[in-house]
């Protein structure tokens, strides 16, 4: 089994919306024999999108994953969208994956997605190598893209393959490794000498490729010191460590849509990208304290632990979960325990996924990506374990929802329909959130952002069948207070019989950026101990709807400084409405503030628009915070810019630059609103509906 762990590679591929992600997946489908027949994204027919709304859009939403074979080595490969609405996808994906093969496109360059998934990459310390794509297109340029992954993403970018011939006359590659050409006729690959008029510049590049190798590598340092030559093994070698340790990135090139240099890429994949065992141990966490952490290695003789990261609800075999192994071994039957919700799972089937296609399997070891149908408590992000050592794995950071909009039913006889619905779309979806509000009578959903939004509606019409019409997508505010205060509440009803009472006096102080906490500083005694949890949920309970605007309330901190009780009448309801109360009284004398989702917008437009560019971001409230030269001709504007002020800002922009400009925006954080906007805001929302 140990040498079948070395030869499994997790790999995830992920770019900026349009840079030709899928198209690379389905080649690599292609070439190992997964498919007979090459898929299109633009047609629609693409296996790794196979859900009506990408086949539609041309766009990957969920990330797809699929098991394929090269050169001895299984490939888990995971498609990842490159759309920042589905930035919790690409996310999750990044928790799970070993590597990533980050594609560029030969025009664009580095485009602001990019940069996103990059960082996020860097944050989850994923090794990458990268691909440039497109090369057979109009103005493509190899080393430009170098130099700005360089510039911008601070990549040390080194490329293992220089292009033969640009955007018409690409033919292929020169491999700098081998050194030797690659060319491709129909799908087959011929390599050869490298072509006369390239020998200097190809030497070159070797040079630079050994010289940047050698400040990672002592092996090859020695050899390049003494100006000798490095063998390929040794230089194969080096790469393969100093890209798995994050200090250099090979970059290869190719044109996907016309099978070239795809065939170089998955050997690079095998080559230089990680196997689980390269990794080593994963860090966990005791379940009961945060500061004790645990390892475990891709073993099979190691207690069983993996983590969720992905929900689908499959019409034929209902809900699946996507589970990468950590370490043990996977048996069906088996039982686990779902450490985040303290529950055992037992486990019903194993899949291996082929994207819409599935194999059953009886186990699964270390390193494997898996799907289980069986599981009934288990969501993304939570760590499932041998039930005699639990532990806990860090879980999947999900953004908040930044944007809401009304959906409602043509007739009420869809009503528990669609809350079934809904209730599967946010278990398969985190960064999806819908709730019923009792007092307008209006569900309301809330997403990342207008598209995923458009999705979702979509996705309801078309798979579950519930027609449903929608208002304007509306901005999800919250709530915060910005000065102390504290409230003496007492809470007493006289009813016959037992009556309630419930005494609390709670200091709120502003905690920006840290959420709710909760303190008690009673010296005990004053109020009974069992009853200090209800005044705590009594608050986390208000804090849902806000006195404000009926928005949540976030970064308050609560200090429970003195109460009392009363030995018949005291209830734990009693303490949770007293604290509710409290909240409420103390709220609009705590200088109230209501937040609204700023995002961080970047724009790229001709240097001609650039005055109406600018003035039009000063006009919706928007701070520039930096300009740079794109291209020649172009400049990228980095700016923030309150939500609210963006919608319809796509068609704004295309006016303003007759067309020529274009713009990709992500959610920054959230920040005050003005007092005369926020005034304007309340009115809005306390105005009774006619």
């Amino acid at each position: 089994m140990g040498s079948s762990i070395s030869n499994l590679r997790n790999i995830g591929i992920a770019a900026h919306i349009d840079a030709g992600k899928t198209t690379v997946s389905e080649r690599i489908l292609f070439f190992t024999g997964v498919n007979r027949k090459v898929g299109e994204t633009h047609d629609g027919s693409a296996t790794m999108d196979f859900m009506k709304q990408e086949q539609e859009r041309g766009i990957t939403i969920a990330s797809a994953a699929i098991t394929t074979r090269w050169n001895d080595c299984q490939i888990n490969l995971i498609d990842t969208p490159g759309h920042v609405d589905f930035t919790a996808e690409v996310e999750r994906s990044l928790r799970v994956i070993d590597g990533v093969v980050a594609v560029f496109c030969a025009v664009g360059g580095v485009q602001p997605q990019s940069e996103t998934v990059w960082n996020q990459a860097d944050k989850y310390r994923v090794p990458r190598i990268a691909f440039v794509n497109k090369m057979d297109r109009m103005g493509a340029d190899f080393s430009e893209v170098v130099s700005q992954m360089n510039r911008y993403l601070g990549a040390n970018a080194v490329p293992i393959q220089l292009p033969i011939g640009a955007e018409a006359d690409f033919e292929g590659m020169v491999d700098l490794v081998k050194m030797q050409s690659v060319t491709f006729k129909e799908k087959e690959r011929i390599v050869g000498p490298i072509p006369a008029n390239m020998m200097a510049q190809a030497e070159a590049a070797r040079r630079e490729l050994v010289e940047k190798v050698a400040d990672c590598d002592d092996d090859v340092a020695e050899l390049y010191l003494e100006d000798a030559e490095v063998p390929e093994e040794l230089l194969m070698r080096a790469i393969r460590n100093a890209t798995i340790k994050l200090m250099l990135v090979p970059v290869l090139c190719g044109a996907a849509y016309k099978n070239k240099g795809i065939q170089l890429l998955l050997d690079a994949i095998v080559d230089y990208l990680p196997s689980p065992l390269d990794l080593g141990a994963t860090v966990a966490h005791m379940p009961d304290d945060e500061n004790k952490t645990c390892t475990r290695n891709p073993s099979e003789n190691e207690p069983f632990a993996g983590l969720a990261f992905k929900l689908i609800n499959d019409p034929f075999v209902g809900q699946q979960t996507f589970v990468r192994v950590f370490s043990g071994k996977l048996v069906s039957g088996m039982s686990l325990y779902n450490t985040n919700k303290g529950k055992e799972e037992r486990v019903g089937r194993i899949f291996r996924i082929k994207a819409k296609e599935r194999e059953e399997i009886t186990e699964a070891g270390p390193g494997e990506i898996v799907a289980l149908v069986g599981m009934k408590v288990t969501r993304t992000g939570d760590t499932l374990c041998d039930g005699k050592t639990p532990i806990l794995l860090e879980s999947i950071n999900i953004p908040p929802a930044v944007i809401e909009m009304k959906v409602s039913l043509a007739d009420n006889k869809n009503r528990s329909k669609l809350g079934e619905a809904l209730a599967k779309l946010c278990n398969e979806d985190p960064s999806f959130r819908a709730h019923y509000d009792d007092e307008t009578e209006e569900t309301i959903i809330a997403g990342m952002g207008e598209l995923h939004l458009e999705i979702i509606v979509d996705r309801l019409k078309e798979e579950f069948k519930i027609p449903v019409e929608t208002g304007a997508p509306s901005v999800s505010f919250r709530e915060t207070i910005t000065a102390p205060f504290e409230c003496n509440y007492k809470y007493a009803k006289q009813t016959g019989g037992h009556g309630q009472y419930a005494h609390t006096v709670i200091r709120f102080e502003p905690n920006p950026g840290k959420g709710f906490e909760f303190v008690d500083i009673t010296k005990g005694g004053v109020i009974p101990k069992e009853f200090i949890p209800s005044v705590q949920k009594g608050l986390q309970t208000a804090m849902q709807k806000g006195p404000l605007a009926g928005y949540p309330v976030v970064d308050v901190k609560c200090v429970l400084v003195d109460g009392s009780s009363h030995p018949v009448d005291s209830s734990d309801m009693a303490f949770q409405t007293c604290a509710q109360l409290c909240l409420k009284q103390a709220f609009p004398k705590a200088s109230p503030l209501l937040l609204e989702p700023s995002m961080k917008v970047e724009v790229n437009t001709p240097d001609d628009y650039i005055g109406a560019v600018s003035g039009d971001i000063n006009k919706r409230r928007g701070r520039i915070e930096a300009m740079r030269r794109f291209r020649k001709g172009s400049q990228k504007l980095d700016c923030f810019i309150p939500l609210m002020e963006m919608f319809g800002y796509a068609t704004a922009l295309r006016n303003i630059t007759s067309g020529r400009a274009n713009y990709s925006m992500e959610f920054y954080q959230y920040t005050g609103v003005p007092r005369s906007i926020q005034d304007e805001v309340v009115k809005a929302r306390n105005t009774p509906k006619e």
